[in-house]
């Protein structure tokens, strides 16, 4: 059976004002903000952030809700048809004339994965990020050692932002409801990363790799990259135990882990 439209983008329109008020809230618009909304679907989020926001550049993938949305926005509101994980966010910033942007929206779960690290790649230019979107994925980016969700991405967007859950809403709060939870996630983009140097691709892949088979030891993970004398050296700079696997270490040992190997 072939899917609708909505159902292939993955859409879930917002129909609760009262989350709506407490998305707003979390978001805090200011006159000075250049806002870039992705998924403006009908336009309930892109009309209440106008209220407030200096410009809002709202970017709809699904063509036949532009004229709606151009018809009924307000000045302030510009309205693009396109792509977000396509959209040269460098150049809007340009011709906004805003040094930084601020991304919001409320994400298919299709795309969150995909944008999240477009976010980690355009970190220099986005101040924050606020976004409304599956409970699961917002516990992955915000998710510490030990947890089953702690994972690569969760760790490379911490080390730019600082990621927090500010609420869950339920699937009654859509149309149609979307069959899991949703949540709530800020990311505030931090003065200076807490490792300079982890977004780049040396890092990522040194994560993937220690991050790769989650059951078996992080030296197993490891011994396809480097030697085993290279393993004993750094492990015993470190102080870790052999059997230790890589959900078990902090941001901080790991990375600290990745350099001796790398020294």
């Amino acid at each position: 059976m072939q899917k609708s439209r909505r159902h292939a983008l993955g859409q879930h329109f917002l129909t609760n004002p009262g989350v709506l008020r407490k998305i707003v809230g979390a978001i805090d618009p200011k006159p000075g903000d250049v806002i870039v909304e992705i998924g403006a679907g009908k336009g309930v989020l892109t009309a209440a952030l106008a209220e407030s926001a200096g410009r809002v550049i709202a970017i709809e993938k699904d063509e036949r809700l532009i004229p709606g949305l151009r018809e009924k926005m307000p000045a302030n509101v510009e309205v693009l048809h396109g792509d977000i994980l396509r959209t040269d966010l460098r150049q809007v910033s340009k011709t906004a004339g805003a040094p930084a942007l601020r991304l919001v929206g409320n994400i298919p779960y299709s795309i969150s994965s995909p944008l999240l690290f477009r976010v980690l790649d355009e970190r220099g230019i986005l101040s924050d990020c606020v976004f409304l979107l599956q409970k699961e994925v917002a516990a992955r980016v915000t998710a510490g050692p030990g947890t089953k969700s702690y994972a690569p991405l969760g760790i490379l967007l911490q080390n730019e932002f600082k990621a927090r859950i500010e609420f869950t809403v339920a699937p009654g709060s859509f149309s149609p409801p979307p069959k899991v939870q949703s949540a709530l996630l800020t990311l505030r983009r931090r003065p200076s990363p807490i490792h300079p140097g982890a977004a780049e691709e040396p890092y990522r892949a040194f994560l993937r790799a220690a991050f790769a088979e989650r059951r078996k030891m992080l030296w197993k993970n490891l011994s396809r990259r480097a030697t085993p004398a290279a393993l004993e050296a750094a492990y015993a700079e470190l102080g870790l135990a052999r059997n230790v696997r890589a959900e078990d270490l902090s941001p901080d040992l790991l990375f600290a882990l990745f350099r001796a190997l790398h020294a």
